[in-house]
């Protein structure tokens, strides 16, 4: 430790790592983005293996007689500095922000971003990396969030962006949606109850489709079952009732006498009985065909919930199904569900107690149920369970280009090598189109301007175009 101090002390001292960047670089540039970190808590093994990384790489491409500009950032935006503002306003959720008042809100955020920055300055230093922490970059500073602005106008421009409503995680408490990649940060093993359902057939009295359910407070918005037409099911008597499920199901559990062989595309078109008497649109409670049953897991007869998962809501508008969302972005059901009106649907502190109120209220509608152990994505950043909830968000058109990104990716150096072909590689040949917009107040906003009356839009991209259009001179782009 004493020859480490010893050599910090020469570095800052003759400020070695300046002339670095001052000495011949008979190659050029090499440019190195770092990906700036949160100064909400202090550094972790995370960000100390990471910085090691990103001290080694400019370094070897130095001493290769490149110039390497090493410049620090400060990630400022974002769930990490609401929630910490959130706990000392005391303040439960976004209701309460909005009471609170968003001006309000932001500027306490905005006075909390560097709390933990000396920290990290004295650890990142004591490693010995070499970087520029007095220059740091800040995500909330007017130049980098017009840069923001640049971007999304040239997505804009190039027809990548567009609005839709499509069956995303959501936050609950946070009540926003997450991206693809913030939800695969927040997954733990959780306890739930699978259920299979009784639904009684319209012109067969006393005869059940048994459908497989692990979400039974979604069953409150079902409109329709789906299977699959291709698929062999079976008409079964047992204890004095009959029962249809697909004849893999009933050969796993070989309960009962058959009555009948058939194909799914005989039941397609057939109605059935509601579970609950909430809604009475047109067009509910029917037999689908679709492609996506199978019997890998279930009664090969699915549940079907446009308002809360990506093949219900496709399904619904194949087939114009009704759409009923009983729950409200904040987790809670909606009043029209008069039995359950106001209950969370996921609890952070008991995520069963809601689907257990539902399944007793059902009471003989049950046919079988089981708790079982899975893995359940939870918010990165509050920890409270997420909800597969249809929503409005605006998107980057990836799949447009992916044909393109796929290409370009294969003349990427990866390291380590299997990186390329493995992880990455798998995840760039299932990437979907990117969500980018949030719910919630501090952070970059979105730069669409959106005419109440005809629905015009207009995309500024960057200071001097809004202040032109506005006549007032723009000083923040916060809310």
């Amino acid at each position: 430790p004493e020859i480490e101090k010893r050599i910090l002390e020469f570095w800052n001292k003759n400020k070695i790592f300046e002339k670095s960047l001052k000495k011949k670089s008979p190659k050029g540039d090499f440019v190195f983005y770092d990906g700036p970190p949160f100064a909400t808590g202090t550094p972790h093994y995370g960000h100390i293996v990471a910085s090691l990384i990103k001290d080694i790489v400019p370094r070897y491409w130095t001493m290769q007689g490149y110039r390497v500009e090493r410049k620090w950032g400060w990630d400022c935006h974002g769930l990490p500095i609401e929630n910490i503002v959130e706990e000392e306003l005391k303040l439960k959720d976004k209701k309460d922000i909005e009471k609170t008042g968003v001006d309000k809100f932001n500027e306490t955020c905005r006075s909390k971003v560097l709390t933990y920055a000396k920290e990290w300055q004295k650890v990142v230093g004591r490693l010995g990396r070499w970087v520029d922490m007095d220059n740091a970059y800040k995500t909330m500073d007017l130049d980098y969030m017009e840069s923001i602005w640049w971007v999304f106008k040239q997505l804009w421009d190039k027809k990548l962006i567009y609005k839709g409503h499509k069956s995303m995680h959501v936050c609950p408490r946070c009540e926003t949606t997450l991206s693809q990649s913030e939800v695969t940060q927040g997954y733990k093993d959780v306890k739930d109850i699978a259920v299979t359902i009784k639904f009684e057939l319209e012109d067969e009295p006393g005869t059940f489709v048994l459908a497989w359910t692990t979400t039974p407070w979604t069953l409150i918005g079902n409109v329709a079952l789906a299977v699959n037409k291709d698929i062999d099911y079976v008409k079964f008597k047992y204890k004095d009732e009959i029962y249809i499920t697909s004849k893999k199901d009933f050969d796993d559990y070989d309960k009962g006498k058959i009555l009948k062989k058939f194909k799914g595309k005989e039941l397609v078109g057939k109605k059935y009985k509601p579970l609950f008497n909430y809604y009475s649109e047109e067009n509910l409670y029917t037999i689908q065909s679709a492609d996506f049953v199978d019997v890998e897991e279930g009664t090969g007869i699915v549940h079907i919930a446009p308002a809360f998962g990506e093949d219900d809501i496709n399904l619904g508008r194949e087939k114009n199904l009704p759409f009923i969302q009983h729950v409200n972005m904040d987790g809670r059901i909606k009043k029209q569900a008069k039995d359950f009106a106001g209950l969370e649907v996921r609890p952070k502190d008991d995520s069963l107690s809601t689907d257990k109120k539902i399944v007793n209220y059902l009471g003989k509608k049950v046919f079988f149920k089981e708790e079982y152990t899975h893995s359940y994505p939870h918010c990165w950043r509050c920890d409270s369970p997420l909800l597969n909830y249809a929503t409005d968000s605006w998107f980057v058109n990836v799949l447009k280009i992916k044909d393109e990104i796929l290409e370009n990716a294969k003349d990427i150096n990866w390291v380590p090598k299997h990186v390329k072909e493995g992880r990455f590689g798998k995840w760039l040949e299932g990437i979907k189109d990117w969500s980018i917009s949030r719910q919630r107040f501090w952070g970059s906003v979105m730069p669409i301007w959106i005419c109440d009356k005809c629905d015009e839009k207009e995309i500024f991209g960057s200071i001097k175009e809004l202040e032109k259009a506005s006549g007032a001179k723009i000083k923040d782009l916060h809310k």
